[in-house]
């Protein structure tokens, strides 16, 4: 592809980052600031097909658009899974009922999404759900437990890959129902507190829980083939503006090599300089496949690249504070449970990069059978 930023889309990105600049604040609500953004037309760039969209906006503009929000400081956005993942989704095979249902609450910022698809016996093995689906009339009654659910406590809606098919096995007879989360007796949400004292995922517990037949995406058995196609939207422009806070969090890292003097070990120093040089490659591959349809490896393989990166600088931003990286805040006890700076965090939440998502052992499986064309793992993980 050949990627470049038109003076069109310059003026585009100055536009953006006139508005963070005047609109972002520290300590935002996450929800009062999802409406900010679509009340100012920067939800779902690009969604021509239907006129969905607040406005038109090109690829490069896109890219733009993420970059600006990445150096802007912005809240992490509690929109993202409903605007890149489900309405994706929804606009290639959705109804149309559907989509006028769902996508104008996304572009507004008034809905907020989770996206019910791990399992504790069923993480990157996504063909194993249990999750079961029992039609009733109008509606499906849901019962499983579903885990690692990225803010599904701030979420409206879910979006649940369940079994529909009693007795089918791994991805025939799967469902992809949207399921409202305001169900008290029917869905318990119950967040997991991980080393770094925070609870961003949640178990969510569904008991005959109700969804309606009508929301249904992509038919009764159809959901393996719409939750594949969400899973390719996961690796989108998202990508190049993830490599924007990774290219922060490297800079932060190289300072601290300096202040510290752990620059001046030829091996820190070496490694300093991969990391520098692997994000380049990163960002590359990124420009390359961006906007391609037809190389079916290409998820995966920016998977395990950014995947072990990040692992590995949060090793290298321990590595260069030496002991100083074990110690906590002074006041140790006042710390409720304990507080990490920024470089502990890193190195505590990136252990889990080349697991959620997709961990590498299944991203290579993908590439070989996909890509390379090798003979299907045995035991059917893909």
């Amino acid at each position: 592809m050949d990627f470049g930023f038109s003076a069109e889309d310059e003026v585009f990105r100055a536009e953006a980052r006139a508005w963070l600049s005047e609109h972002v604040e520290g300590g935002q609500d996450r929800r009062a600031w999802e409406r900010a953004l679509g009340k100012a037309g920067w939800i779902g760039l690009g969604w021509a097909e239907g006129g969905y969209g607040n406005r038109t906006a090109g690829l490069t503009q896109q890219v733009a658009w993420a970059e600006e929000y990445a150096r802007s400081g912005a809240p992490a956005r509690s929109g993202h899974i409903g605007e890149n993942l489900l309405a994706p989704t929804l606009l290639a095979h959705g109804t149309e009922e559907q989509k006028a249902r769902f996508l104008p609450p996304i572009v507004a910022g008034d809905e907020l999404w989770c996206q019910g698809y791990s399992e504790p016996n069923a993480g990157s093995d996504l063909a194993g759900v249990r999750t079961m689906a029992v039609r009733e009339g109008a509606y499906y009654r849901i019962s499983g437990q579903k885990i690692w659910t990225s803010l599904a406590h701030e979420a409206d809606w879910c979006f649940v890959l369940a079994r529909t098919e009693p007795g089918s096995r791994r991805h025939h007879g799967l469902s992809f129902l949207l399921v409202p989360m305001d169900q008290p007796e029917h869905v318990d949400v119950r967040p997991i507190r991980q080393m770094t004292g925070t609870s961003d995922f949640n178990e969510v517990f569904f008991d005959g829980a109700r969804a309606r037949a009508e929301h249904v995406v992509g038919g009764e058995g159809g959901g393996w083939k719409v939750a594949m196609s969400l899973l390719g939207f996961e690796r989108g422009v998202s990508t190049l503006a993830q490599q924007i806070g990774f290219a922060e969090e490297l800079g932060r890292v190289v300072r601290a090599a300096v202040e510290s003097g752990a620059v001046g070990d030829p091996v820190v120093r070496e490694r300093l300089v991969r990391q520098w040089a692997e994000l380049r490659v990163m960002r590359w591959n990124a420009l390359r496949t961006l906007g391609s349809s037809g190389d079916a490896g290409a998820p995966s393989v920016a998977k395990l690249l950014w995947g072990g990166w990040h692992q590995r600088l949060g090793e290298l931003a321990m590595q260069v504070r030496g002991a100083a990286a074990g110690v906590g805040p002074r006041d140790w006890a006042a710390a409720s449970p304990y507080e990490l700076d920024r470089d502990q965090h890193l190195f505590l939440f990136s252990r889990a990069d080349t697991i959620y998502g997709g961990s590498d052992q299944v991203q290579r499986t993908i590439i070989a059978e996909r890509v390379l064309g090798l003979p299907r793992d045995p035991k059917g993980v893909v």
